[in-house]
């Protein structure tokens, strides 16, 4: 019988294609929040945009270089992953908001998904836990 504390493994090929999933997303999310934090006009035009004042801008660079730092470290990384997917799902509300069509409303959303799949591919107990088999 196997015990309640029974550990799956993950191959080699699961681990390294988790982690790159989860660093080439993780490394654009960076790159997101730094130019946040730079401000160039491209990024003030497109905040401004969506509805926000460029007064959030830093703030927002913040916020997204932090979640995505906790998604990188592999004991937080599960935290990570549902700040930033609360994270792109306010980037689906506000292109939903301003009917902006459906490539802009689902990046996002297909993001989230290499987010969580990285996760999900270098994680064994998150694969144990979404597994459909007994």
């Amino acid at each position: 019988m196997p015990s309640a504390t029974q550990t799956t493994s993950v191959s080699t090929w699961n681990f390294w294609a988790g982690w790159i999933m989860s660093l080439v997303s993780g490394l654009l999310m960076l790159l997101d929040g730094a130019m946040k934090l730079v401000k160039p006009p491209q990024v003030i035009e497109a905040t401004t945009k969506l509805g926000y004042p460029e007064s959030i801008i830093s703030g927002l660079g913040i916020v997204l270089g932090v979640c995505t730092l906790i998604y990188l470290i592999p004991r937080t990384a599960f935290l990570g992953a549902i700040l930033l997917t609360g994270y792109l799902g306010g980037a689906v509300a506000s292109h939903v908001r301003l009917e902006e069509g459906l490539f802009p409303t689902l990046f996002p959303v297909v993001f989230a998904s290499v987010l969580w799949g990285g996760l999900v591919l270098r994680d064994p107990r998150l694969r144990a836990l979404l597994s459909l088999r007994s």
